[in-house]
């Protein structure tokens, strides 16, 4: 494991929103909202830490959740990753930040030696396509036959299926 500051860092998750907040609690609303999950099929980068984890438990049944590798980062990376202004993401604007390239970018999130606000005006949500074959069940656990909580190293293969 990594460390960052003294401290070890935790794996990256990637979480994605599943579910609108019609009927929803006033305190899920609003983690959602802290975590910048604002809208249906918005993806968001999340250190897997004691705070962030809490927040994914308080928001099981809207999101679901898990591991990010690096091949998935890179593609969700270059294909969806936006600064300020809804420019694209590319290798000249990631050397503009002390890079050498988005590879090296990706890398640096993984390892837990970079995040997403170490490179200005970077947009922490990536907006997402319905998945292509669409959604199991968006009402159901993963455990249970759906598509919402904690799913591990699938996350993968729904980003890539979103993107």
């Amino acid at each position: 494991m990594a460390r960052r500051e003294g401290r070890p860092v935790a794996e990256l998750l990637a979480a994605v929103r599943l579910r609108g907040s019609v009927k929803a609690r006033k305190e899920v609303v609003d983690t959602l909202r802290m975590m910048g999950l604002t809208r249906v099929n918005h993806c968001v980068l999340l250190r897997g830490g004691d705070p962030e984890k809490g927040m994914l438990k308080k928001v099981k049944d809207m999101v679901t959740w898990g591991e990010i590798n690096r091949e998935t980062l890179l593609s969700l990376l270059r294909k969806r990753g936006r600064l300020k202004g809804d420019l694209p993401l590319t290798d000249e604007r990631v050397k503009a930040a002390g890079f050498s390239s988005l590879e090296e970018f990706a890398d640096a999130l993984l390892e837990g030696k970079a995040g997403v606000k170490d490179l200005p005006g970077f947009k922490k949500v990536f907006r997402l396509h319905p998945p292509r074959g669409g959604y199991r069940a968006t009402k159901k656990p993963v455990g249970e036959g759906g598509d919402l909580g904690y799913r591990g190293e699938g996350i993968n293969e729904l980003i890539l299926r979103m993107i």
